[in-house]
């Protein structure tokens, strides 16, 4: 039996956490979800600092810009900007539809930039396609902690 896959949300809004956690548990991949409500407390998660010593790594990012205490972006760079952290796929999922939120996002190295749909039923489309696009397409590096 494989080995469920290791996806972390960073985002504030409840509404769009709730439905994210649906798509994923509709999904045929075995799944964890961590969800992380603001910025500082992702790269805690992801540097294993604090309350997060011994969490697993990630294997999928979904980030959105707008957050308390670090924004996206800030994130985003704390991530790509780690050697044992830059491997792992970032996908910024925001309501932003602007240029320059785009570009940034995709300067800091993010590897999706997807605008959140409105509707329900699109959105949770959006998080099974990006899941399945990312794990079951995708070949990514195998990950040996070191």
């Amino acid at each position: 039996m494989m080995a469920p896959i290791e996806i972390m949300m960073i985002e504030d809004n409840p509404g769009d956490i709730e439905l994210t956690a649906h798509a994923l548990s509709a999904s045929k991949i075995l799944n964890n979800l961590h969800i992380l409500e603001d910025g500082e407390s992702a790269l805690d998660f992801l540097y294993q600092r604090r309350q997060y010593k011994g969490v697993p790594r990630p294997d999928l990012i979904f980030l959105d810009l707008n957050l308390p205490r670090l924004n996206g972006r800030e994130v985003l760079r704390g991530i790509k900007s780690n050697k044992h952290l830059m491997s792992i796929p970032v996908v910024i999922l925001s309501s932003s539809e602007d240029a320059e939120d785009i570009c940034a996002a995709y300067k800091l190295h993010a590897n999706n930039f997807v605008s959140k749909p409105v509707q329900v039923e699109k959105f949770i489309n959006v998080v099974q396609a990006i899941e399945h696009f990312w794990i079951e397409v995708v070949k990514l590096p195998i990950q040996k902690i070191t």
